[in-house]
């Protein structure tokens, strides 16, 4: 994961990523983003605050701040070590003969261009941007995650995603974007066929972990933070202040499936809970049926206390 912050006319230089391929939440700014795919196939769109981008692995792209306020991005890759090259690099590594016969030139047309097998990454734009009067058109590489009328939306929390069932571009990865109220809470829960890494874009929280040694880590989040769930790990999330949280959540797999608590109860009939916890069916507290995980639950009990020097 990369958090990309872009001043005006500032540029991430044209690229592309040798090794995976790229999703990405606009937080705030304007940018404009260009694409070649391969097939020659040519893409320029406008992003704003709440839309996301995809690029598949080796498409070279360029990000673009067109806007006259600083733009942030959050960059979530399939691959945990990313390769990249840069289109100024790799014009490092030819020879002005070889990028003359490649473009019909003299190669003394490119004796003047600064050469070096480096990338500069981000580089400042002089001038006006070139935008195309077509950049504001839908794009299979964009998507408006925010405008998603979400699968949950309750008074006390809410989960938008970006998947293959409403994004088809998207085949081996996904992401939420989650708000949970203060009296709102993310049941425990696991995945069984995805880790799960998130960043936090507001508020603060509180998270929970269990590892397979039966250990338990748990840690206060705050704006800016990253986390990483592995694979059907247990884990919970919970809102530890009076403003209410966002969590932008990347999952490594077209669709991020769960396996939650609450229904967890109900695929076990009453007797075998009673055994697990060693009490008599009598004593158990009185599940509710649950033919779906809800996914963010109400809270009715007060918060745990938060030991806030984790902070």
């Amino acid at each position: 994961m990369k958090r990309l912050l872009l001043a005006p006319g500032s540029i991430r230089e044209p690229h592309w990523h040798a090794n995976c391929n790229e999703l990405t939440y606009c937080i705030h700014g304007k940018l404009l983003v260009s694409i070649l795919d391969t097939g020659s196939k040519f893409s320029t769109f406008t992003l704003e605050a709440g839309q996301m981008f995809h690029v598949e692995t080796g498409s070279l792209h360029h990000i673009e701040n067109i806007g006259k306020e600083e733009s942030e991005l959050i960059i979530a890759f399939r691959h945990e070590q990313p390769k990249d090259f840069s289109l100024y690099g790799s014009f490092g590594a030819m020879s002005d003969a070889v990028l003359g016969n490649t473009y019909g030139q003299k190669s003394s047309d490119f004796a003047k261009l600064k050469r070096s097998t480096q990338p500069k990454y981000i580089v400042k734009r002089d001038g006006l941007p070139s935008i195309l009067d077509t950049a504001g058109l839908p794009d299979s590489h964009k998507f408006d995650v925010e405008a998603l009328a979400g699968p949950i939306a309750l008074p006390f929390g809410s989960a938008k995603t970006a998947r293959d069932q409403f994004w088809p571009a998207l085949k081996n990865i996904s992401m939420y974007s989650l708000r949970i109220a203060e009296d709102g809470m993310r049941e425990p829960h696991w995945h069984p066929g995805t880790a799960e890494m998130g960043y936090v874009n507001k508020g603060r929280a509180r998270m929970s972990v269990m590892d397979p040694d039966g250990s338990i880590d748990t840690y206060t989040l705050k704006p800016g933070d990253c986390y990483f769930i592995p694979i059907a790990y247990p884990h919970q999330i919970e809102v530890v202040a009076e403003e209410e949280i966002h969590f932008l959540i990347f999952f490594d797999q077209p669709f991020p499936a769960d396996v939650g608590y609450r229904a967890s109860a109900t695929a076990l009939s009453n007797s075998v809970l009673a055994s697990t916890f060693g009490v008599k069916a009598e004593d158990m507290p009185v599940f509710p049926f649950t033919a779906q995980d809800p996914l963010i639950v109400k809270k009715v009990n007060p918060t745990d206390p938060v030991k806030w020097s984790k902070l």
